[in-house]
């Protein structure tokens, strides 16, 4: 539950603050500006979109995974709007640009810590990252970055096309190029600095724990 509101709490603050975000969340922004749906309804899509990839992913067909990562994208979704509604309200969209930026990077790094929280305790997380664990454990040995960097091909494409349409580019700036080039290497950071004595628990075809 802490990783959860934290997460939120993170994106929330890369939303208003303006100077970019993680790639998911640029993208869902970008769909707001072509679409007018909120921003908090495109991350829900997204988290649907992950939770139906992921049990083809593990190869097998996981109910109590597929609810808890449906109830967590719920809530995820619905506390980014609240983050974004209170950061608003207090008006850091209108501080001046260097702050914002520091802001936005900093929210990277939050949500970061939050994602490798909850992916070490493996109980139920957000289903993109639960992507992004299946990836680094099942088909890449491992390694973070190569699977956050696979992870970044969709919400890609989705701006670009964005882009296309609309000829405007929103939520892409200083936070998202560091959060494209460090996400995995903040998260394995955090990994080891961060709760250093929980460690990964994650579930393998056979049940047993890796």
């Amino acid at each position: 539950m802490i990783g959860l509101v934290v997460n939120a709490f993170g994106n929330g603050l890369c939303v208003v603050a303006g100077v970019g975000s993680g790639l998911w969340t640029a993208a869902a922004v970008n769909l707001n500006a072509l679409s007018g749906l909120s921003v908090g309804g495109f991350l829900f899509i997204f988290g649907m979109f992950n939770t139906i990839t992921n049990q083809f992913l593990i190869r097998r067909v996981d109910i109590p995974r597929f609810i808890g990562e449906v109830v967590f994208v719920l809530f995820f979704s619905y506390f980014v709007n609240i983050f974004v509604n209170i950061f608003t309200f207090f008006g850091i969209n209108t501080w001046p640009w260097l702050i914002r930026a520091v802001l936005s990077v900093l929210g990277v790094v939050i949500f970061c810590i939050a994602i490798s929280i909850y992916q070490r305790a493996n109980i139920f997380m957000h289903p993109n990252d639960d992507t992004t664990n299946i990836l680094r454990f099942m088909y890449l040995r491992g390694n973070a970055t190569k699977s956050q960097l696979l992870d970044f091909i969709p919400p890609i494409t989705i701006i670009i096309v964005c882009v296309i349409l609309t000829r405007q580019i929103y939520a892409i700036n200083i936070a998202t190029v560091f959060s494209f080039l460090f996400n995995g290497t903040l998260i394995e950071h955090a990994d080891q600095w961060v709760m250093p004595k929980l460690v990964h628990n994650f579930k393998i075809k056979t049940g047993e724990s890796d």
